[in-house]
């Protein structure tokens, strides 16, 4: 059985997101995604909503589920005996970071393979950062992130 991390703070998750995690549930038996719980991050929902908000999108995949984790990613993976950890590559300017990030896990844990999966290029643009402010902005966010996810952006800023 070959297994993956997909590790990130999906801070919302954005249909990029769930492109790139429908594509690794083609390519592994069991695919886990990991939601980061980041002390330096000012995360806009808990890890508690954000494992809720993925967990509602994976309807026809059933060999994914989420669950959070903290602290360092490899070892996190190495706990869950999982092969791999993909990572999603919007643009060139993300390949820089990630690569030196993949290149360190695999410094920390050789066993594990970091592989780049790239969404479709309709998502090539969309970044959690930018969805949090279009929708702190009162912009329509309903093609860049699920459903649920746009409620509840919507909900949590007209709260603030």
């Amino acid at each position: 059985m070959k297994r993956c991390i997909y590790p990130g703070t999906f801070d919302p998750f954005t249909n990029g997101h769930l492109d790139v995690l429908q594509r690794a549930a083609q390519l592994f038996t069991h695919v886990r995604v990991a939601v980061a719980i980041d002390s330096t991050k000012k995360a806009l929902f808990t890890p508690e909503q954000r494992v809720a908000l993925i967990r509602a999108n994976l309807r026809g995949l059933p060999n994914v589920d989420v669950v959070s984790f903290e602290g360092l990613l490899v070892e996190f993976a190495r706990q869950q005996k999982s092969h791999a950890i993909i990572r999603g590559l919007r643009a060139l300017s993300d390949f820089e970071f990630e690569f030196n990030m993949a290149l360190m896990n695999r410094h920390l844990e050789p066993e594990i393979e970091t592989i780049f999966v790239m969404p479709n290029e309709s998502y090539s643009y969309t970044s959690s950062s930018l969805v949090k402010q279009i929708a702190k902005l009162g912009g329509d966010v309903r093609k860049f992130v699920p459903g649920n996810v746009a409620r509840a952006l919507r909900k949590t800023y007209a709260t603030k």
